[in-house]
């Protein structure tokens, strides 16, 4: 858990933290137990911009207009403040590189768009990955003292790793319990180039990885690659959400763009899949 807590003013620009972490990623030593700033980042008052806000809704494809924010949108909202944390030199996780792994949702009651919320950001810990080490990031929202919306999500910093004597070598595919039939089909959806640069103006993420193909060239991407979180964000519009829920998302594989994906549901489950049934995003929607 956190510890002291540095109340901010003003939501931080993303463009200068971006550019930060890029600088000091290649002397950074990620390791399980490397120190990991203990700092939670408290921004109270915060309002919603609605003209973003609508933007937003329409590149993911949820309904605009209605007084209750999407699921995901609080995580737009807490972007910069984990940013802040995931620049600095003392974490110890390179931003270069650094992968967003999976998300876990949790929304206790609907938040009203054109309320105040207080946002906490937080590193609950580093963990040891089969392909490197994962932090844990906190995003929670407040209204009146209550907790009415929290995320973790995980990020991965990939490095050689010491393997125990014995144990075998599973680089070549995801453990056999993760696989799974494909879902039944429920929508192809057809995606433009574009899609990046709409989401990253939309939510401020504007990682040359998801812009444009010769930038994301630069980071071994043979096209540019849709936002993680576009692509959950565009699967539980299309699925729905109950008011009180929690969502568990898992990123798998870069959806490249532009691309033809197929979305699939069944009894809370949902994926998204490209060529020869390649699992992109998968995850569940639970009744909180």
């Amino acid at each position: 858990m956190a510890d002291a807590a540095l109340v901010l003013t003003g939501s931080p620009s993303l463009a200068p933290l971006l550019a930060r972490g890029a600088l000091l990623s290649p002397f950074k030593r990620p390791a399980p137990d490397a120190e990991f700033p203990r700092t939670r980042l408290v921004l109270p008052g915060l309002r919603v911009d609605l003209a973003r806000l609508a933007a937003y809704e329409r590149v993911c494809g949820f309904p605009t207009g209605e007084d209750a924010l999407p699921l995901t949108y609080p995580h737009v909202l807490g972007f910069p403040l984990a940013m802040r944390l995931m620049s600095g030199r003392d974490f110890p996780l390179p931003l270069l590189g650094l992968v967003h792994t999976s998300i876990t949702i949790t929304r206790h009651r609907a938040m009203p768009a054109t309320g105040a919320h207080e946002l906490t950001v937080y590193v609950e810990g580093l963990a040891p990955h089969r392909r490197g080490t994962e932090a844990t990031v906190v995003t929670e929202v407040r209204e009146d003292g209550d907790v009415v919306w929290e995320s973790r999500s995980t990020y991965l910093a990939r490095h050689r790793t010491r393997r125990p004597a014995g144990t075998p070598r599973d680089e070549a595919g995801p453990p056999r319990e993760e696989i799974r039939k494909p879902l039944p089909a429920v929508a192809e959806w057809r995606l433009a180039g574009d899609v990046g640069r709409r989401y990253g103006a939309a939510s401020g993420d504007r990682n040359p990885i998801h812009l444009h193909p010769l930038t994301a060239r630069l980071f071994g991407f043979p096209r540019a690659i849709a936002h993680g979180m576009w692509t959950v964000a565009r699967c539980l519009a299309a699925h729905g959400t109950p008011e009180s829920c929690r969502v568990r998302a898992d990123f798998r594989a870069p959806v490249l763009l532009p691309g033809t994906v197929t979305y699939g549901a069944q009894d809370g489950r949902f994926e998204l899949r490209g060529r020869e049934d390649r699992i992109h995003l998968s995850g569940d929607v639970y009744s909180a």
